[in-house]
């Protein structure tokens, strides 16, 4: 299921070209802002150093003032600043070194931005799918139940997983735009893909041979 994605790509996202019969039905990539917030608490981080900021303005407030409280505050508020930066550019990179695919018999995920990694999941190990919507512009995460003997390590493709979900991970499409209708797409392709009929040539049997 995973192909070390060192070797030129021959259509971005994609390991190889598609085999015969095999068509691409859509690509994307996360949401850098949404991701940003729902994957890397970047909301939580930031909050939490300009609590600590005031705080340290408040304690400082009673021993030295005003002047002492403000020269105490305006660093915290830097670093709180700079924490925020850290974050999101590092969900900007992430969001930047994905490509997200579906095809007629798969999904792709192509991921990592310090060390690029190409996730093939065929639709045969994919016993279902969920979305989760953030907010109303349409932007969510489609994630998606594998088999038992088809799972991805959690701290390896993260944070395109469904979070806290570590005993079965769930690879996702994190923070995508439209994802409604990629979770339908999915959904419609998956479902024609398991249930397309095969048909197999068994051999003669020795009994059904006409006698002369």
């Amino acid at each position: 299921m995973k192909d070390h994605d060192f070797d030129f790509e021959s259509q971005p996202g994609l390991p190889a070209p598609l085999p015969p019969g095999e068509t691409l039905l859509w690509q994307g990539r996360p949401d850098a802002t949404v991701l940003a917030r729902e994957a890397f608490a970047i909301r939580w981080i930031t909050g939490y150093l300009v609590v600590l900021a005031f705080y340290k303005a408040g304690a400082s407030w009673a021993d030295g003032g005003a002047s002492l409280a403000l020269a105490r505050l305006l660093p915290y508020l830097v670093l709180a600043l700079a924490g925020y930066a850290a974050v999101y550019l590092m969900a900007w990179l992430q969001a930047r070194a994905t490509i997200y695919s579906i095809t007629s018999a798969r999904v792709i995920l192509r991921i990592g931005a310090a060390v690029p990694m190409t996730f093939t999941i065929p639709f045969t190990c994919i016993e279902g799918a969920s979305l989760a919507l953030h907010g109303t512009t349409g932007v969510g995460t489609v994630a998606m139940q594998t088999r038992a003997d088809a799972q991805l390590a959690y701290a390896v493709i993260w944070p395109h997983a469904k979070p806290w979900v570590m005993r079965r991970t769930e690879p996702a499409f994190r923070a995508i735009p439209d994802a409604g209708r990629v979770a339908r797409l999915l959904a419609d392709t998956a479902s024609a893909k398991v249930n397309e009929p095969r048909i197999s040539r068994a051999a003669p049997r020795a009994d059904l041979v006409a006698a002369e």
